[in-house]
């Protein structure tokens, strides 16, 4: 629709209710009387299951125990964990009793999880065994509890002393709509990785806006059964599988992580009907042609992709290895809690997608197109940066009241992606603002590495930008100049960063050059570097 002076775009779908008030525990479980017996959570290694009543309970299990710890309202738990059961009892536990949850992965350094433990004030950390050694220290001197999910370790707690808490001594806690329930991390459009405060009102409406409603997407119902092999410490996973699953009671297939041949043995086993899946998944079952093909994949009747564009070979990939299948991407940001748009080809009256669209705006929130110029808003078809408005953005980045004011101007979320909205509402990426490098829909924030590399005594200045990468989608590589009189090597510079980084952080390629294109202002010309990519790059 066009006002005065802002075109705005909305939903091809009516808005619907959403019940707001609720906390998202409450609302995931609304409806459990009708579904309490079926399963909720399958442990795809073990085949262990946990109906939606023995879920429920055991959230509040470990809510209570969580509480007599000494975790109170507003207080903040790091789940340090791969996809399991006890992450998730772990996040609605905290739910239950007003507290945040903060998930990191756990292959990070001890030097990153420390660095996010720090910030977001956290004040247990659950993970496994293998990782105790990573946070010992650190928790030793800041009096923060380990709870271990498999081993005994001593110092630290077992999980078992968390699921066996009393769930009548669960506190009485009173929780806004305002209150923070989760706080990923995501270094938004620029700079270092912050934490993102979303509230239980603006999960509780993602979530709607996703499987709510009289004519939902319907991309998920109570009788299907999903595979969650997507990270669960990543938005994507934790919102648009944990969360929408629960609100649907639909069955949560659990995988620690992807491995081609259990994930297709599982798809088999378990009739799985939905696989919400991200490009390299995709590219994994294209290039292993042989194994899929051993396979019965006939019972999938969706495919969602996110977390980074699909392209047309991958989509066509898709309809050839699920023959029942209905494929569609969407686009979501962390800030944005996270999906701003959906494909609209499981609605009770299917949209006919089109290649290369990430679905329309969803409903109960506003989209318009912005001239990153001036400013103004931009009618269809015109290229422009793509904001959003709606009660499931986020409250703001913790701490950081600048940058949350440089992304959310006047309730509009700026989302650093630059697209287009066509004569049929379909949204369409084309570019972006924003500096954010995607290895595997993991982020990869450029600031981060360029600081590393610059208390590096033999380099002098450093940029690091995306180079494209058939596997992982994008990897950094670096543009570096040496101190004088430096020999240093492509060798030297990779395993300086290596050492204090996750596996998807690590430098691709060295490029040594005399100088780093900047701007008056000193900001670096990120674009120029990514053109010298693309023309072949010096070396």
């Amino acid at each position: 629709m066009e006002g005065k002076t802002e075109i705005i775009f909305r939903s091809k779908l009516p808005d619907i209710y959403i019940p707001k008030h609720l906390p998202l525990h409450s609302y995931c479980f609304e409806n459990i009387s009708t579904f309490k017996n079926r399963p909720c959570l399958i442990d795809g290694a073990t085949g262990h299951e946990y109906t939606y009543a023995d879920v429920e309970l055991t959230s509040r299990k470990v809510g209570s125990a969580l509480y007599k710890l000494g975790i109170n309202k507003g207080d903040v738990i790091m789940i340090l964990l791969p996809n399991s059961s006890e992450f998730v009892f772990s996040f609605l536990g905290a739910s239950f009793i007003g507290a945040v949850s903060t998930m990191a992965n756990p292959f990070f350094t001890p030097a990153e999880i420390i660095k996010q433990a720090k910030a977001s004030g956290a004040k247990i950390i659950v993970t496994q065994s293998v990782h105790v050694a990573k946070v010992k220290d650190f928790s030793t001197e800041n009096s923060i509890k380990i709870v271990c999910i498999d081993e005994t370790i001593e110092g630290c707690l077992h999980f078992s002393e968390l699921t066996s808490g009393d769930e009548n001594e669960l506190p009485a806690v009173e929780i806004s709509p305002d209150d923070v329930v989760a706080l990923p991390y995501s270094s938004g459009t620029t700079g270092l990785p912050k934490g993102v405060m979303l509230t239980h009102k603006g999960l509780v409406t993602s979530v709607a806006q996703q499987v709510d409603g009289e004519n939902p997407n319907l991309w998920i119902h109570e009788e299907d059964v999903l595979i969650c092999v997507l990270p669960l410490f990543h938005i994507y996973s934790l919102n648009s599988i944990l969360l929408c699953g629960l609100r649907a009671g639909a069955a949560i297939l659990i995988m620690q992580k992807f491995d081609i041949v259990p994930f297709l043995e599982l798809i088999q086993k378990y009739k799985v009907t939905i696989g919400p899946f991200v490009p390299p998944i995709v590219l994994a079952i294209a290039k292993n042609e042989e194994i899929v093909d051993k396979y019965d994949l006939s019972s999938i009747r969706t495919v969602m992709s996110g977390a980074a564009p699909l392209g047309k070979e991958l989509e066509d990939t898709v309809r050839a290895k699920f023959p029942n299948a209905k494929l569609g991407q969407g686009y979501g940001m962390t800030e944005a809690g996270p999906v701003l748009a959906m494909c609209l080809a499981f609605a009770k009256e299917p949209f006919e997608i089109k290649s290369g669209a990430c679905g329309t705006v969803v409903r109960n929130a506003e989209m318009k197109i912005v001239d990153p110029d001036t400013g103004a808003t931009l009618p269809r078809n015109q290229r422009g940066e793509i904001c959003i408005r709606g009660d499931q953005i986020m409250k703001g980045y913790i701490n950081d009241p600048e940058a949350t004011k440089r992304t959310i101007v006047d309730g509009w979320l700026h989302t650093g992606d630059i697209g287009l909205i066509d004569d049929d509402d379909e949204l369409f990426i084309v570019d972006r603002l924003k500096e954010l490098i995607k290895y595997k829909g993991f982020q990869v924030a450029p600031a981060e590495l360029e600081a590393m590399l610059l208390t590096h005594p033999d380099i002098s200045d450093a940029a690091v930008v995306p180079m494209v990468d058939e596997n992982a989608g994008e990897v950094p590589v670096a543009f570096v100049v040496k101190s004088n009189g430096s020999t240093i090597t492509e060798t030297d510079v990779k395993q300086f960063i290596s050492k204090q980084v996750v596996f998807y952080k690590r430098i691709n390629r060295v490029f040594f050059v005399d100088a780093i294109p900047k701007s008056p202002s000193g900001k670096i010309l990120r674009k120029d570097l990514r053109a010298k990519l693309a023309a072949g790059v010096p070396n």
